[in-house]
Order: C-alpha cells, then sequence, then structure tokens
C-alpha cells in the first residue's frame, strides 16, 4: 500500500506524529502559530490527507484547495471551524475527537469557578507586587462555593462531568437545553428548568453548548440583567455564545460579579476593555490543555486518518455519506 502524504497545520503532541509517520509521509507546520490562510491554501495541495485544528478555517475555498485530499482530522471536539456541507459534496470525510477531553474540560470550568469566586489571580498579582502587609478581615472577600446554586447551560457530556462534581460541594444543579434529559437528572439529581428560570436562580453559571445559529450570543444584555448582582459567568465552550461587549459592560456596572472565561468572541483578540478588569479571569482557550489529553487528541485525529487510509470508516467520521458513496462507487 503506497504511504499517504499528510499535511499536519501545526505543531501536536509527538506520539500522534510518530503514529501518523509509521504510515505517512508526514509534513508538519513547526511555527507554532496557525498559518494565515494563503499559506495554508498552498500546503495541503496534493495531500492525502490534512489533520487540521479549530483554529484553521476550513472553507469552500480550502477544501477545493485540497481536491485531492480524502479526510480532514479536525484536532478537536468541536467542528464549527470546517463546513461541512462544502466537504461532504466534494466527497471529503471529515472527523473529530469527541470523548476524550470531556472531563478535562470540566475540570477547567471548576478551575475557572474557584479562581473567580476566589479571587485567586487578583490576590496573587497584589502578593507579587509586594503589597500584602498582613492577614486582614475584608483582604479579598470571596465567594463560598458549597451549598449554592450552580446552573448548566448544555447538560451534553462535559455538561454532565461538571454536574457530577458539583455533588461534592452539596450544590442545587439546575440545567437547560433543548429538553430535559433522564441520564443527567438521574447521575445529578438536577432539575430541567426554562434559560430565563436558570439565571435567575443560579449563583454560579456554566456554560456547556456548542455553538450553532441558536447558540449565538445566548447570553446577552437583556440575559445578564436576569442574573443576580452576585452570579458568576464561566464560559469554556465556544466565544460567540457569550455577546462578550454585553459581559464587558455587565462587569464593569456591577450587573454580576464576575467571570472566567477560556473562549472569546473574536479569539484571540478580547473585546475591549475585558482584560482590563479585575473581575474577570482570563485563559487562552486551554480547558483541554493537559498532556493527556492533547496527546489522546492527536492519536485519535491519527487513528481517523490511518482509518481512511486502509479503506475504512474512520471511527470519529461526520458525514459518513461520504464514506458509504465512495464504497458503493468502488463496488
Amino acid at each position: 500500500m503506497p504511504k499517504w502524504n499528510v499535511y499536519v497545520t501545526n505543531e501536536i503532541p509527538q506520539p500522534a506524529l510518530d503514529m501518523l509517520a509509521e504510515h505517512c509521509d508526514l509534513e508538519v507546520n513547526r511555527e507554532g502559530k496557525p498559518l494565515p490562510k494563503s499559506t495554508l491554501l498552498q500546503k495541503i495541495q496534493g495531500r492525502d490527507a490534512v489533520l487540521c485544528l479549530l483554529t484553521d478555517q476550513i472553507d469552500a475555498e480550502v477544501l477545493r484547495a485540497a481536491n485531492q485530499a480524502k479526510i480532514f482530522a479536525n484536532y478537536a471536539v468541536g467542528y464549527n471551524n470546517i463546513d461541512i456541507s462544502a466537504a461532504t459534496a466534494q466527497g471529503i470525510m471529515i472527523s473529530n475527537t469527541p470523548g476524550v477531553l470531556t472531563d478535562t474540560t470540566a475540570e477547567m470550568a471548576w478551575t475557572l469557578l474557584f479562581s473567580v469566586a476566589r479571587r485567586v489571580v487578583e490576590s496573587d498579582n497584589y502578593t507579587r507586587m509586594g503589597k500584602y502587609e498582613g492577614w486582614g478581615p475584608m483582604l479579598f472577600l470571596g465567594q463560598d462555593i458549597f451549598n449554592k446554586t450552580v446552573g448548566i447551560i448544555g447538560p451534553g457530556r462535559i455538561g454532565l462531568s461538571f454536574a457530577k462534581r458539583a455533588k461534592a460541594f452539596d450544590m442545587k444543579v439546575l440545567y437547560t437545553g433543548k429538553k430535559a434529559n433522564p441520564q443527567f437528572e438521574h447521575e445529578t439529581g438536577g432539575q430541567y428548568v426554562s434559560l430565563e428560570k436558570l439565571l435567575q436562580d443560579s449563583d454560579y453559571i456554566s456554560i456547556h453548548t456548542p455553538l450553532l445559529p441558536e447558540t449565538f450570543h445566548l447570553i446577552g444584555e437583556k440575559e445578564f440583567k436576569q442574573m443576580k448582582k452576585t452570579a458568576i459567568l464561566i464560559n469554556t465552550s465556544r466565544g460567540p455564545v457569550v455577546d462578550e461587549l454585553a459581559l464587558v459592560k455587565a462587569l464593569e456596572t456591577g450587573e454580576i460579579w464576575g467571570a472566567g472565561l477560556d473562549v472569546y468572541e473574536w479569539e484571540p483578540k478580547l473585546a475591549e476593555g475585558l482584560s482590563k478588569l479585575d473581575n474577570v479571569t482570563l485563559c487562552p482557550h486551554i480547558a483541554s490543555a493537559t498532556i493527556e489529553t492533547r496527546t489522546k487528541m492527536g492519536t485519535i485525529a491519527a487513528a481517523n486518518i490511518i482509518a481512511a487510509m486502509k479503506g475504512e470508516l474512520p471511527p470519529n467520521c461526520l458525514n459518513p455519506e461520504v464514506y458509504k458513496s465512495s464504497t458503493m462507487q468502488k463496488t
């Protein structure tokens, strides 16, 4: 079997690259940052497969440039960076890396929640700047976590993992989504409510919904007005789910108490004024950034490519109709 020619759009953990190198001729972008579109268009020409990242916008133009490619393996769970319809029309399979980062992302959401509620970043900066002169009863007062109400927007895998951890803090769990989720309720004791009631009753709100047309700016000016003045918003899903300009205003005016963000509406750019606020913790999209998880994401993406190379259906193919169509043509 001839080796496939594979392009990897950015550096990923070495075990995944080693796995691919056993089966494929490999070229990797070693610059450590996303390629300009003009360079990406050039690099993917003539490739049999492309391992891409969520920072790569794989639109119809890019897919046309990769006219020989059999698969684009996305190194991410989400795939809103890829035009699936255009890929299907062109006969290119698309895959992702689901499941592997569920617990890691849930842990990061909790990390942000604790950081904001207990003002960890503020107090760290204060101490490093030499301002700490001794204990004081009013110094960096934060909020308790235990016995509070947490609202979860999106009861999928990550939302469920996040909610299960809330039980350890004796928290009341509210959740909302397209419909009630019996498994979620059984495992967490969570109560299904409307978005409006969740916003009104929750002390802490964590977003775990995918970015879809109906979830774009799901949380905006109107929703911030419905929240408690002491509310904390956590977002580890996708930036555009939150109207970032409205969030800045809500934080500036004290409409809500704080926020913890790992994703941004115009990533990597931040909304004007966001970085100047003390009541928000900002991380650079690192929810899945553990050695174990990022390595597993890479090996899953590599396995999808290797399966396609062998004429098999990739385990995480998002448009299997392409595979079925190509199989029928061969027979």
